[in-house]
């Protein structure tokens, strides 16, 4: 199993090392001290030396913060997390609703007025401390760069990562790292600056074509680099996981501890991203460091036909060990099962595959009222037998070499409510909305985000998280800078994967999600129309949606035309590589509407 399911932390352990870091707090003279949930990556997930906001407070989501005072202790959290928070830390900790409220608003209402806030340089982007200081501005509260005052006290740490880089084969990438670097390199020439600096361990892998082991459900490998206007990459990180890969003639590699010392070495100006570079990165180039994008982040999002072909591929083959799973479920004695054997049962069917790298991510399983817990994790003190007449909420994915998988699906349990087959038919009206969305060039996720929330809205409803986030090719499955969302400024391009997962919570009842990845491309010309440039989206997940829960008199023609053909194409696509029983089932599951 890729999978456990013991509870990594426990609320108990809170108030001890809380009471630690404040008596390190007044050796070095600050009134606070920022405890971030990200690493010097910047990346949402972390490895086990770096989970330091989950090591202080318990708290084990994927993003959040924590504001530690001398009287006051802040763990901030988004909508997706506030259920999880409260059953994770100890009362010394205050879950804030964040970012309704904002971090400088708690620090003017809870921290003295000539405070001094002290955060590690290392483990805050640029933008984050401007936005900060910005809002601090009229006051007496200042923020201090600091060592970190949790790997001062934490003496078990685990060691960092050291397991070894791969390459990522041409007939995977689709484009020699060679030829990337040149194309990278002639637009940090063309834009007059002498380097670029790159500080998130995906772009690096895709700019490389390689990818490792370091980060759980992630195949990446921790490092730093530095992309010059010459064509030449200076490679920081630990060097005996390169050995493998023997020497390449572009590439000029120094242990992590050189990184510092070849910034402040840099001739000519040198770009860094704000919105993931960390503070110290911009202190170190002083005066040549100029802000500006990641150079890779565009290009790894616009996958090219190799990549998405790669996409397709795996999405076939996940989506026929999903309809295994799917079939095992509606033929189980469901009342028997717990909500580990789900997730257990799930990693099964993709392990027969024979091609299955990792799991994208840890396995939600949420029976009942764990639905409704955003990024529920099962372990061995939450795990539950599956309700009777509910939902059950199984979102998960899987990392092939040719691709990255994420999907969801609601599934009855016995005979769901009126009320739940309502809501699940508005979530997937909403999904619909998206998969058969046509735009015109140039519009972003915030764009699109609201067709998804429509009819839920119509009925008071909504959900408090993005409706997409980016995806990679066999790299993390959150990836920037598209996704679908109302904060979302990046136009869609072609070849940007994206999920659409709209969804419905009822706190202490059930959830609802529904997602499919989908990619990006040019439309086809309509009949009628104009010259105008178009895009639409092509839908990559093919697995049933439960018949069970829609309410056929909330649906319009339309929208059971789409369900009825995407049935059919997954019957298409998928039967070919089930065994006979599973075909008899999906058979069913597929029937038109």
């Amino acid at each position: 199993m890729f999978q456990t399911f013991d509870a990594t932390t426990t609320p108990d352990q809170g108030p001890p090392r809380l009471a630690a870091l404040r008596d390190w707090m007044a050796t070095v003279a600050v009134d606070g001290f920022l405890v971030p949930r990200a690493d010097k990556h910047q990346g949402e997930y972390v490895a086990p030396c770096d989970d330091r906001l989950a090591w202080l407070t318990g708290f084990t989501g994927s993003a959040g913060f924590a504001c530690v005072l001398c009287d006051h202790a802040g763990v901030f959290v988004d909508g997706r997390y506030r259920l999880q928070v409260r059953d994770q830390v100890a009362d010394v900790f205050t879950p804030v609703h964040w970012p309704e409220t904002g971090l400088s608003d708690w620090l003017k209402d809870h921290a003295i007025p000539t405070a001094k806030i002290g955060f590690d340089p290392w483990l805050h982007t640029v933008s984050e401390l401007e936005k900060l200081r910005k809002a601090l501005a009229g006051t007496h509260i200042t923020l201090v760069p600091v060592p970190n005052g949790i790997d001062a006290i934490w003496d078990d740490r685990p060691a960092p990562p050291s397991a070894p880089a791969f390459a990522q084969p041409m007939e995977r990438s689709g484009e020699s790292s060679r030829d990337k670097i040149a194309r990278l390199a002639k637009t940090i020439a063309d834009s007059g600056h002498a380097a670029a600096v790159l500080t998130l361990p995906d772009s690096i892998c895709w700019l490389l074509n390689i990818r490792g082991r370091d980060i759980a459900r992630n195949p990446i490998v921790q490092a730093f680099a530095i992309l010059r206007a010459d064509g030449r990459v200076e490679l920081f990180s630990d060097l005996s996981k390169f050995a493998d890969l023997g020497p390449d003639a572009l590439i000029d590699q120094y242990d992590w501890d050189q990184f510092e010392i070849r910034l402040t070495a840099q001739d000519g100006t040198v770009m860094y991203d704000p919105g993931s570079a960390p503070v110290a990165v911009a202190d170190a180039l002083s005066g040549n460091g100029v802000k500006g994008c990641d150079p890779c982040g565009l290009p790894k999002a616009c996958k090219n036909t190799v990549e998405i072909q790669g996409a397709r591929d795996a999405h076939i083959r996940d989506g026929a060990a999903m309809c295994r799973f799917l079939a095992w479920l509606d033929a189980a004695d469901q009342t028997a099962l717990t909500e580990i054997d789900v997730v257990t049962a799930l990693e099964g069917f993709r392990r027969d595959t024979d091609a299955l790298f990792d799991i994208s991510f840890e396995t939600i399983s949420g029976s009942g009222p764990h639905g409704a817990i955003v990024h529920y994790r099962v372990t061995h003190d939450t795990n539950r037998p599956l309700d009777h007449n509910s939902l059950l909420l199984v979102d998960s994915g899987g990392q092939y070499t040719d691709g990255t998988t994420d999907i969801t699906r609601t599934i009855a349990l016995g005979t769901p409510t009126d009320d739940m087959r309502q809501c699940f038919t508005r979530v997937l009206q909403g999904m619909i909305a998206v998969s058969r969305a046509r735009f015109p060039t140039g519009l972003a996720g915030r764009d699109l985000d609201a067709l998804a929330r429509a009819p839920l809205w119509m009925a008071g409803q909504d959900y408090d998280h993005g409706t997409g986030h980016g995806v990679g090719s066999f790299l993390s499955v959150h990836e920037g800078p598209q996704r679908l969302s109302r904060v979302s400024t990046e136009p869609l391009q072609p070849g940007m994967i994206v999920s659409n997962e709209p969804g419905y919570y009822r706190a202490g009842a059930w959830g609802i999600r529904i997602e499919n990845l989908i990619v990006v491309q040019d439309a086809a010309p309509v009949m009628g129309g104009d010259d105008r440039a178009m895009l639409d989206f092509e839908t990559l997940t093919f697995v049933p949606i439960d018949r069970r829960l829609m309410d056929l008199s909330i649906l319009t023609a339309p929208e059971r035309d789409w369900i009825n053909t995407y049935h059919q194409m997954v019957w298409e696509k998928i039967s070919p590589h089930l065994d006979d029983a599973t075909q008899l089932w999906l058979r069913e599951a597929v029937a038109p509407l």
